[in-house]
C-alpha cells in the first residue's frame, strides 16, 4: 500500500518539492552574499506575525509574511548603513523577534503544540488552501529567482559595478529581501523556523563541491534540494520522524557524502602519473646533434 495515496501525505510531498525547488533557487544569492544565516533571523521575525495572527485570531501566515516583509526590508536598509552597527542591530532584531513571538503566543489561548508546529515544522498538517499560497507563492519566487539571474548575480556579485552599469541595485536588494521573507514564511510550514537556511543553503555548499559556474552550481542545488524533500517526506513516512528535520537531515548527509567523494576524486587525479609532453621539434634536433 502506497503511504502517498492519503491525501494530507500527497499535499505534504508536494509542499515540500515546491519549497525544495525555491530555497536552493534564492539561496545561492545570499550564500554569494554571504548572508546565509538571514533566514534565521527573518524566521524569528516571522515568528511574532504567527504569535500576533494567534493572539488576534487572524491568518498566521498572512501576519508571518507582514512581519517578515517588514523585517527583510529593515535589515536590508540596516545593511546599507554599516558592518559593525548593522550586526549588533540585526541581533537585536533576531532575538526581540523570536522573544516577542513566544510572548504573543503565551498571551494567546493557543497551546504550545501550535508554537511548536512553526518552530519545526508540520508539513503533514498542511490544508488544501495551505498548499495553494505554497504552490503560489513558491512559483513567484522561483520565476523571481530564474528571469532575473543575470541582474540578480551582479547585484550580488560587485555591487558597485552593478551601481555604475546602471541596475537598481536597492529595488533589486529589497526584491531579494522580500523573497527571502516569502520563502522564510512557505518554508515555515516544512521545515520549521530553526531549520530554514539549512534548506535555503545546504543545497547550495553541496553544489558548489562539484559545480563552478554560477549557472550550473544553481541547478545542481535545486536538483539536491528536490531530492532532499522528496526523499525526506518518504524517510519521514516510513521512520515515522519529524518531515522538516528528516528533509535537512537528509540535506546535510547529502553534503558530507559529497564532500567526501569530491575530495576522493580530487585526491586521486593528483595521484595519477601525468602523461609525458611530447618533445619540441628544436630539442629533438639539439638532442641528435
Amino acid at each position: 500500500m502506497s503511504l502517498f495515496q492519503y491525501e494530507f501525505m500527497l499535499r505534504a510531498l508536494i509542499g515540500a518539492l515546491i519549497i525544495g525547488l525555491a530555497a536552493p533557487a534564492l539561496g545561492i544569492y545570499l550564500v554569494q552574499r554571504r548572508l546565509a544565516l538571514i533566514g534565521d533571523g527573518i524566521g524569528h521575525v516571522a515568528l511574532t506575525g504567527v504569535g500576533a495572527g494567534l493572539l488576534f485570531q487572524t491568518s498566521p501566515v498572512i501576519m508571518a509574511v507582514i512581519a517578515a516583509t517588514i523585517g527583510a526590508i529593515a535589515i536590508e536598509l540596516i545593511r546599507e548603513r554599516g558592518r559593525t552597527s548593522g550586526d549588533l542591530a540585526l541581533a537585536l532584531l533576531f532575538y526581540g523577534g523570536i522573544a516577542g513571538g513566544v510572548v504573543l503566543v503565551g498571551l494567546s489561548d493557543s497551546t504550545s503544540a501550535n508554537l511548536n508546529a512553526y518552530l519545526f515544522g508540520a508539513l503533514t498538517t498542511t490544508s488544501r488552501e495551505d498548499l495553494v499560497t505554497i504552490a503560489v507563492l513558491g512559483v513567484a519566487v522561483l520565476a523571481a529567482m530564474l528571469a532575473l539571474r543575470p541582474a540578480l548575480f551582479a547585484v550580488c556579485h560587485d555591487e558597485e559595478y552593478a551601481r555604475v552599469s546602471g541596475l537598481p541595485v536597492r529595488a533589486l536588494n529589497l526584491l531579494l529581501a522580500i523573497t527571502t521573507a516569502v520563502t522564510v514564511t512557505i518554508a515555515m510550514r516544512a521545515v520549521g523556523v530553526l531549520l530554514i537556511s539549512a534548506l535555503m543553503v545546504v543545497p547550495v555548499a553541496t553544489a558548489q563541491q562539484v559545480t563552478r559556474g554560477f549557472r550550473s552550481t544553481m541547478t545542481a542545488a535545486m536538483a539536491l534540494g528536490l531530492f532532499a524533500a522528496g526523499a525526506g517526506i518518504w524517510m519521514a513516512a516510513l521512520a515515522d520522524t519529524a518531515p522538516g528535520a528528516s528533509v535537512v537531515v537528509l540535506a546535510i548527509a547529502s553534503f558530507v557524502v559529497v564532500t567526501l567523494l569530491a575530495a576522493a576524486w580530487r585526491r586521486l587525479r593528483r595521484s595519477r602519473p601525468q602523461p609525458t609532453p611530447d618533445p619540441e621539434p628544436h630539442e629533438v634536433v639539439l638532442s641528435r646533434s
